[in-house]
């Protein structure tokens, strides 16, 4: 495929794609707003100041772009970022983190990739550099970077074998996409060997800016008050969960035969829009349900606490006993382990894993989370660890050591962006 033919099909697209959009704001009223900045149609131009633009998709990426966003601003007190998303809740997880900066943070929706609204959204904004965030290579915004002489960095860059095999069926495209990058910062050595095989022509390795991610007092002090309302009840944490996962859990949770005493079960789907359904499964078992946005001064009794809530995973995991991280029941490549490990909490995961695998793989090889080959495996586990204080807190205490070892890719990305923007 070329460029030419990818944004032919980018505008045959884009009836279906607006569509859905518009469905989806049935349960998402945010979806239904600022369309124009999908379209790449914008108000005046905010006043000049030297820009950094600053691409995280959704929630993961732009609680992982916390971080550099903080150091750029530090590094150049004179400049401003502007963090842009494709989703509505990605948009209000960074409004939530950086309000206290004001107008040195402004956000948009990035426009949909055809070449037309790329030139618009690059005349509207002109950022002095396009900064990608771990997988979003957009062909027609990189071309139109190029050609306006700004410079685009990939970092916290990361690329699974499955994802360069589907790279790799876009042919040119991907191939013309990587060369035009300025410079990449990759995860690991092994995501840098892939990278630079599509032809990006400088790749460095940095680490994961997630380990750089500090919980936030009010989250922390948010978890205490939620583990003062589990009281002493053992607590697993199922997080970001995806469709199919929670029936899994709740089937083996109902059926579990050596359940320990008042053992609570909450869980916190990766998508709002599906609160409603988990509700549902967690009824039709017959077991109770306390819903977090529903929840007071008392103690919570219920079987299941269904974590219905945006902007709040660091409270969570604070409260847990364990923790097991969604997307990996299932082939779906996983969450991000780092946040549980970084609060030393003990780690479960399923064996689907390579959208993090080597991070995976190195925590489980510290000790500080175990792989489960199902739901009832999975359960399994968390009883022991819940039963055993001693081996839940060795566990915990590896998991925080492994999180604190990889510290410091944000100082070695911003150098390397240093290099770039001055």
């Amino acid at each position: 495929m070329n460029r030419p033919l990818y944004s032919f099909l980018w505008w045959l697209a884009l009836p279906p794609v607006l569509a859905r959009l518009w469905w989806r704001g049935r349960k998402e009223p945010g979806y239904r707003a600022h369309i124009g900045e999908r379209l790449g149609i914008y108000g005046p131009p905010p006043p000049v100041r030297p820009t950094f633009m600053v691409h995280a998709v959704s929630v993961g990426e732009t609680r992982a772009a916390e971080p550099l966003v903080e150091a750029l601003l530090a590094r150049w007190p004179d400049s401003r970022v502007l963090l842009t998303h494709m989703t509505p809740t990605g948009r209000a997880t960074g409004r939530a983190l950086f309000a206290h900066h004001g107008e040195r943070v402004i956000q948009s929706y990035l426009p949909y990739d055809t070449g037309f609204m790329v030139r618009r959204f690059l005349h509207h904004f002109a950022p002095r550099i396009c900064i990608l965030m771990e997988t979003e290579v957009w062909p027609n915004l990189i071309a139109g970077c190029a050609r306006q002489a700004v410079p685009v960095a990939l970092v916290n860059a990361r690329l699974s074998e499955r994802s360069l095999r589907r790279g790799r069926k876009f042919g040119s495209l991907m191939v013309q996409a990587a060369r035009a990058i300025t410079t990449v910062a990759a995860q690991t050595e092994a995501d840098a060997a892939r990278i630079r095989s599509l032809g990006a022509p400088k790749v460095a390795v940095s680490g994961s800016i997630k380990f750089d991610v500090v919980p936030p007092q009010a989250a922390l002090d948010t978890g205490a008050w939620l583990r003062a309302r589990f009281a002493d009840r053992p607590v697993l944490l199922c997080a970001s969960t995806r469709e199919g996962e929670e029936a899994l859990i709740l089937d083996a949770y109902a059926r579990l035969p050596n359940r320990p005493a008042g053992m609570l079960l909450a869980i916190v789907p990766r998508h709002p829009q599906r609160f409603d359904d988990v509700a549902q499964l967690v009824r039709a078992r017959g077991l109770s349900l306390q819903l977090r946005s529903q929840m007071s001064g008392g103690a919570v009794a219920a079987d299941v606490l269904l974590g219905d809530s945006m902007g709040e995973m660091f409270a969570y995991y604070a409260a847990c006993d364990c923790a097991f991280i969604g997307g990996s029941l299932l082939p779906l490549g996983g969450q991000n382990l780092i946040e549980a490990c970084a609060l030393g909490k003990p780690v479960l995961v399923g064996e689907h894993t390579f959208n993090f695998l080597d991070a995976t793989d190195e925590a489980v090889a510290a000790g500080a989370a175990v792989r489960a080959a199902d739901a009832q495996a999975l359960l399994a586990q968390a009883v022991r660890l819940l039963c055993d204080a001693g081996a839940r807190a060795d566990m915990g205490s590896r998991a925080a050591e492994f999180a604190s070892r990889h510290r410091g890719a944000t100082l070695r990305t911003v150098e390397l962006l240093q290099q770039e923007f001055e």
